[in-house]
């Protein structure tokens, strides 16, 4: 589990970090989100020990990053896709890693076949593309079989089959019951692997919650579609809900469920051929909770409305 405790960061005159405090837990996918410059890698560096704390705390398994003895084999990270040497192959790269953590050359090809790089273990990492450095790095953070795994912006400049491969080998490090925590700034695909989300501005968290319940909190109305949409629409404003019709005849409903809405319909002995509950999205949420937390903004973003 990775604790983190009235985090402070200074550089000179900047705060970077502003008594900031989270947790991340195991067996889920939790996202790190913020705008630029709200201090996600600069804590991320502070849990990896690359940079020391103004005060406060950052403990993975209840140490200092600094106090474990062969780090890799307890936490594996990826800051930089490019941190490999471009004259090394694959397979050089991760026997080094393994070498100083006291890590045999078999792991070495087993996690060359996890990440599904075992074909091009012995070509220099300076031919691959981004997407094979992606999955090398990956390979490096898990050479130790870590129980925590953190990553920065892994999927940048990825096609869709290299984001795909990423975000079930994230939920498949959860499932195993490892403590995951990734930094993205693409909600699309935050949206579709994070289990948990910390949102945090200027240096300080400003939000905290499951993806479940932001989807609870933050729902919307409930599109229906009937070909008795009239009748349909009569009953649910009998209950007491504000419905509309969309110009292909569905009904938006706001103010009753969908379960609600399906029961009403039974009983009236009325056909619905769909009912889907909208609720804004990830993305949707995060401009909302950040939008006083955004340091650079374009004039068109200031005069613009969501």
């Amino acid at each position: 589990m990775i604790v983190v405790r009235e985090l402070t960061k200074r550089y000179g005159p900047t705060l970077a970090l502003d008594r900031l405090s989270f947790e991340v837990r195991p067996g889920a996918v939790t996202g790190f989100l913020g705008p630029n410059g709200a201090g996600k890698s600069t804590a991320l560096r502070v849990i990896l020990g690359l940079h020391h704390p103004t005060s406060g705390e950052a403990l993975v398994g209840g140490r200092r990053y600094d106090r474990i003895r062969r780090p890799m084999r307890e936490v594996g990270a990826v800051l930089d896709a490019d941190a490999a040497h471009p004259g090394r192959t694959a397979f050089h790269h991760l026997a080094c890693l393994a070498r100083a953590n006291g890590i045999g050359a078999a792991r070495v090809t087993a996690v060359l076949e996890r990440v599904g790089l075992a074909g091009v273990a012995h070509r220099r990492v300076g031919g691959f593309s981004l997407g094979m450095r992606q999955r090398l790095g990956i390979a490096g953070a898990l050479i130790g079989d870590p129980a925590v795994v953190l990553l920065d912006e892994p999927v940048n400049g990825l096609d869709a089959t290299g984001i795909r491969w990423i975000r079930s080998t994230l939920r498949s490090l959860a499932a195993e019951g490892r403590t995951v925590l990734l930094s993205s700034h693409l909600m699309s695909e935050m949206a579709l692997t994070v289990d948990h989300v910390l949102i945090i501005g200027r240096g300080r968290l400003i939000g905290e919650t499951s993806v479940a319940r932001m989807r609870d909190r933050f729902a919307r109305d409930v599109l229906v579609r009937s070909p008795r949409a009239d009748e349909l629409a009569r009953v649910l404003t009998g209950l007491g809900a504000a419905v509309t019709t969309t110009g292909d005849g569905a009904l938006v409903a706001v103010g009753v469920d969908a379960p609600t809405i399906g029961d009403a319909a039974a009983a009236a002995s009325i056909p619905v051929h769909g009912l889907t509950p909208r609720s804004a999205t990830l993305e949707d949420v995060y401009l909302e909770m950040t939008s006083g937390a955004v340091e650079y903004r374009a004039a068109a973003e200031r005069t613009a409305r969501p």
